[in-house]
């Protein structure tokens, strides 16, 4: 019987579980435990269910979706019987704006992030000069050159955008994408590992627009599939079909591993306040696995590895790097939603460059037409989901929600705040940027310290040379977010595939 312990019940830990209930099922003898030191299980997968008298609000603690393209959490939504709640953005209306000199200016249609599909699309944009739209027609006649001259070697994303589009599309455009998927330095991160879709465009077809066009005339007259997909009930309704499907007694909660090491099977020392041991001052106990799969926070994973020569290497291997996140939610029912508007679309996106400040008049916050910014040692806004457009079925009708984020920088200074001074400092951005709005009816805060590590210049050769340093030990897993992807799809898809390899 082999015995796999099973570290984190985030996404990655359930799915890992689950690919091992399926196995033990068939008959493979695995004996797999899952330890999450939390009182829950989903990790950041967290939805809250409001229900009122209008119909039922619909808010996310963490990812509200996924992007469609990748088929990992859509197949695992399916097996679990979910497909019926599968739903997608609305893209007919999609629309994201980014925030310049106070203003939010609308980024052209049949973009794919800062690249166009269709030049004539940028002509009348008030979000790029003359000069950026010339940058992009000259991008289109340099496709040779680009083709040719593509490296070898890794870069960041902010050298590649600049290769191809210059400062203004990097600063405007890139950077602000970027910051708000991954919370990161365009200057650090790496290219390769998050646009790989980019790099390989620019191998084949040397210009990314030209590669987007081709794309375009493959599709023909069908219609691009939906940019996003979420569930019905909220992403909450992933970890719920998951839990349903697994024997709760293999699953302990509360249990936070204090020690690992491996002499010669794993050995992990737990604590755990249900158990009392008699010869124990503490509720510590240890227990024995051959298999250990660690799907800790990068920190948490670096701690648990176990000191030695060779585990040592594979701490150094790790992101050293990681970005902080806090989010609001703000609801308000159809009667008070009506009191204010915001813009068409799924959102608004502030680039992390400091904005010019025109005036720091209290009074001048929510006036239409007028600059508005902030001070540039206060909190910035990273961004804004209009969550009632961007999904249907997140809100009843005529209501609203809004899900204001913090990143980096901004969101460790707001760390040790108090969860009403984060939703005050959130209002009062929105209300800055979207004009004046009454209180809403409910608010959600959520914190998610270092949950980004940063994929940094040369990440893909530190993950190649992690997995030889972990194929060494032979009975260790390194799944999360630290390593491949930090999308849900890519969660699912990595621990899975671990999973199967473990039980055979």
């Amino acid at each position: 019987m082999k015995r796999i312990a099973i570290l984190g019940g985030g996404i990655s830990g359930l799915a890992a579980a689950y690919e091992l209930e399926l196995a033990r099922k068939r008959g493979a003898a695995i004996d797999w435990h899952l330890y999450e030191a939390t009182g829950r299980l989903g990790g950041i997968l967290e939805t809250t269910r409001i229900a009122t008298t209008e119909g039922t609000f619909i808010l996310e603690g963490g990812p509200d979706g996924w992007v469609t393209d990748k088929p990992w959490a859509r197949d695992l939504a399916i097996e679990l019987g979910l497909e019926a709640d599968l739903i997608h953005s609305n893209d007919v209306t999609r629309k994201t704006y980014i925030l310049i000199n106070g203003k939010l200016q609308p980024m052209p249609d049949r973009m794919r992030m800062m690249v166009p599909e269709d030049l004539s699309a940028l002509e009348g944009s008030p979000l790029f000069s003359a000069e950026a739209r010339a940058a992009y027609a000259a991008e289109l006649t340099r496709a040779a050159e680009l083709k040719s001259t593509s490296p070898e070697h890794d870069e960041s994303v902010a050298t590649f955008v600049l290769r191809h589009f210059g400062q203004e599309v990097l600063d405007k455009l890139a950077a602000p994408l970027l910051s708000g998927v991954f919370g990161g330095d365009v200057a650090k991160l790496s290219v390769r590992s998050v646009m790989p879709a980019f790099v390989a465009m620019e191998r084949e077809h040397g210009s990314l627009i030209a590669a987007l066009q081709a794309k375009a005339a493959a599709r023909g007259n069908r219609p691009p599939q939906p940019t996003f997909t979420s569930l019905r009930n909220g992403m909450g309704s992933l970890v719920e079909a998951l839990i349903e499907r697994l024997p709760m007694e293999r699953i302990h909660f509360q249990s936070t591993s204090e020690d690992v090491w491996d002499d010669p099977c794993w050995q992990i020392v737990v604590r755990e306040p249900s158990f009392r041991p008699l010869e124990l001052p503490e509720a510590l106990w240890v227990d024995r696995f051959d298999e250990l799969v660690i799907c800790a926070p990068l920190d948490v994973a670096r701690r648990l590895i176990p000191v030695g020569d060779h585990c040592l290497a594979i701490r150094r291997q790790l992101p050293t790097e990681a970005s902080s996140a806090i989010l609001a939610a703000f609801t308000w029912p159809a009667e008070t939603a009506a009191q204010f508007t915001i813009p068409p679309g799924f959102g608004f996106l502030v680039p992390p460059a400091p904005i010019q400040d025109v005036s720091s008049r209290p009074e001048a916050a929510g006036r239409s037409g007028e600059t508005r910014s902030f001070a540039g040692d206060q909190p910035q806004l990273l961004a804004c989901t209009f969550v009632d457009q961007k999904f249907p079925h997140r809100a009843p009708a005529g209501a609203r929600i809004l899900r204001a984020f913090f990143g980096g920088a901004s969101a460790e200074a707001l760390n040790a705040a108090t969860d009403e001074a984060i939703a005050a400092a959130a209002l009062t951005q929105l209300r800055a940027i979207l004009g004046p709005m009454p209180g809403p009816a409910h608010t959600e805060v959520r914190r998610w310290p270092r949950s980004l590590p940063q994929y940094e210049v040369g990440h893909l050769d530190r993950m190649a040379q992690l997995d030889e340093l972990v194929a060494r030990i032979g009975n260790l897993t390194l799944l999360g977010n630290s390593y491949r992807g930090v999308g849900v799809p890519d969660l699912i898809h990595a621990a899975r595939n671990a999973a199967r390899a473990i039980a055979l």
